[in-house]
């Protein structure tokens, strides 16, 4: 369960924001970091710090050892079968425009469909345009229910023998829906496609096993996990990421260079060229040694009784519009909306100004934007340090932001 001291191990709301004790609600956008995942950046600069695989010196082999040992604790979080499926990478972004420019460019053609959805980040939209354009292929979106959820019939419907890519986030950074990911594979599948999956906002609070779900990829971010911020991870079926190519060259990924031509080290090295992010490697395993000590039901059960608390507060407050499905139960913790003649941006400067952070705009996700048939929208979103306090505050701060707009 989610101890009643975990705010303690928080340093960085152990802090006053414009005289007001802070309250973060932002954590979609990043998560804080736990003393743990600290003490272990802490740990490797002052007494591991070495370039990894490369020296047989002693730091060389401990920062190998801690760097590698991270990988393997990503396996087990996410249940992939080898640790050679583990690509670190910068982020989501970054492991999501890794899939789209290799095994992409390699198997989309003329004539070809990309199926998304309306909901995605930008991250999982632009590489699919961008594709989409080099290769003349169709990009299709899934039509969304009025509650922002997805229909199996609307994905059937969507899917087809020239749909080559289907490319899904497992929860929305701004409805907080939580797709049916699962079924949409299955589907995918039966249709020769496969299934690329962002998780930057479903991996930090639910349990994830991707040999269950059977995706081909999967992408997630360390920052919004408690980890640091600059890695991530890349999830990739073995038979997928030998045939690929990789998209950056350079040191650490090559098993013999020539004067004309190269060849490619195993994997995973194949696709981490340079030197990686060690120390944010290891700040990541320091992270989900935190998560899993907490338990990952007990992070998804707390998240889904603040939803439905935070429902409860918000929806008496006159002129409030809550977007997205209802349920607290299918969706993660986070709540945007809009009140009537207040633009999110002072809101969110109002909410500001009592120590309450929360974010505004359109949340890179401009496309669903004009389907929720707004310009932007607020967002408070909370995590494991989060409580019914800090839901109280942000009524109470919508509130007063709602007073002082309205005779001013």
């Amino acid at each position: 369960m989610i101890k009643d001291d975990i705010r303690s191990y928080f340093p960085i709301l152990n802090q006053e924001i414009n005289g007001n004790p802070l309250v973060y609600l932002d954590s979609a956008a990043t998560s804080q970091k736990p003393i743990q995942v600290i003490e272990s950046l802490k740990k490797y600069y002052e007494f591991e710090n070495s370039n990894v695989h490369r020296g047989v010196h002693t730091l060389g082999n401990r920062a190998t050892d801690e760097y590698e040992g991270a990988r393997e604790k990503v396996r087990q979080f996410i249940n992939a079968k080898s640790t050679e499926e583990i690509i670190f990478t910068r982020g989501t972004t970054a492991g999501l425009n890794m899939v789209a420019s290799s095994y992409g460019r390699a198997n989309v053609s003329e004539g070809d469909e990309i199926v998304i959805t309306y909901m995605e980040h930008h991250s999982n939209l632009i590489p699919w345009q961008q594709l989409a354009k080099a290769t003349n292929a169709t990009l299709k979106y899934i039509e969304m229910e009025a509650d922002g959820t997805l229909s199996l019939d609307e994905v059937r419907k969507a899917i087809t023998d020239r749909t080559k890519i289907v490319s899904v986030t497992m929860a929305s950074n701004v409805l907080g829906t939580i797709n049916p990911v699962k079924e949409i594979t299955e589907i995918a599948h039966q249709h020769g496609a496969v299934m690329v999956v962002d998780g930057a906002q479903s991996v930090p609070h639910m349990k994830t096993d991707v040999q269950d779900l059977d995706v081909d990829f999967l992408a997630f971010s360390g920052h919004k996990m408690c980890g640091p911020t600059g890695i991530g991870v890349l999830y990739g079926k073995k038979a997928h990421l030998l045939n690929m190519e990789p998209v950056e060259f350079g040191g650490e990924m090559i098993n013999f260079v020539g004067l004309q031509d190269s060849t490619w080290a195993d994997l995973p090295a194949k696709f981490e060229a340079g030197t990686p992010v060690i120390a944010g490697a290891i700040g990541l395993g320091a992270a989900i040694d935190f998560l899993n000590e907490i338990g990952m039901d007990e992070i998804i059960a707390h998240e889904h009784k603040l939803s439905k608390y935070t429902f409860e507060n918000l929806s008496t407050i006159e002129g409030l519009t809550i977007y997205g499905p209802q349920n607290p139960e299918i969706r993660t913790g986070l709540a945007t909306f809009n009140i009537d003649d207040v633009h999110p941006h002072d809101l969110a400067t109002a909410l500001d100004s009592r120590g309450i952070a929360v974010r505004a705009g359109h949340h890179c996700a401009q496309p669903l934007m004009k389907w929720l048939e707004c310009v932007a929208t607020a967002r408070a979103s909370f995590y494991v340090y989060n409580d019914e306090a800090d839901i109280d505050k942000l009524a109470e701060g919508v509130r007063f932001a709602k007073e002082y707009f309205a005779n001013v």
